[in-house]
């Protein structure tokens, strides 16, 4: 099996209520926005959310991955999206915390994790069996901590622009 993995996780604090901020992360058309990289979101009549993500993949080139995944916690603490049950190659999970420190002052911690299993490397693009998962998995690494503090920082600005 090759396997390609990358996580990254990050904790910012927004000058806005907790309620702006829940309300901003519940609303998928915000990462489509704001999110690099992020192609379109669509819930399809089952419930289950298409996420299509272009991935730039060190020795690969451009790919477009598509990710099946369902809202797994929406509370007022946390909004969590994983993979859906069945899903074997393109797992997705993604999931923001949220912290009131004052009433307007709110701390979200973000993770997202992406792992692409294949049989075969050849499976992902000719060359990534050259490359290798470590190398690879280094790289989306790198590309996830880049589009999410990109998307961050748009979500900050737009939450404290909306004060």
């Amino acid at each position: 099996m090759f396997t390609i993995r990358a996580k990254y996780t990050d904790t910012v604090e927004v000058q806005t209520s907790l309620d702006a901020v829940r309300a901003f992360f519940a609303d998928i058309k915000n990462f489509v926005e704001l999110m690099p990289e992020v192609e379109s979101i669509h819930t399809d009549a089952r419930g289950i959310t298409h996420w299509k993500i272009r991935a730039e993949i060190p020795f690969a080139g451009v790919m477009m991955q598509k990710f099946a995944v369902q809202l797994a916690e929406n509370s007022e603490e946390r909004i969590e999206w994983q993979p859906v049950v069945g899903e074997t190659k393109n797992l997705l999970r993604y999931a923001a915390d949220f912290f009131e420190k004052s009433a307007n002052t709110t701390l979200i911690n973000f993770t997202q994790m992406v792992e692409l299993r294949r049989q075969s490397p050849r499976e992902l693009h000719i060359l990534a069996g050259v490359a290798g998962e470590s190398i690879i998995s280094s790289e989306m690494t790198k590309r996830i901590a880049k589009m999410l503090k990109i998307f961050v920082n748009r979500a900050k600005e737009r939450l404290e622009r909306n004060l």
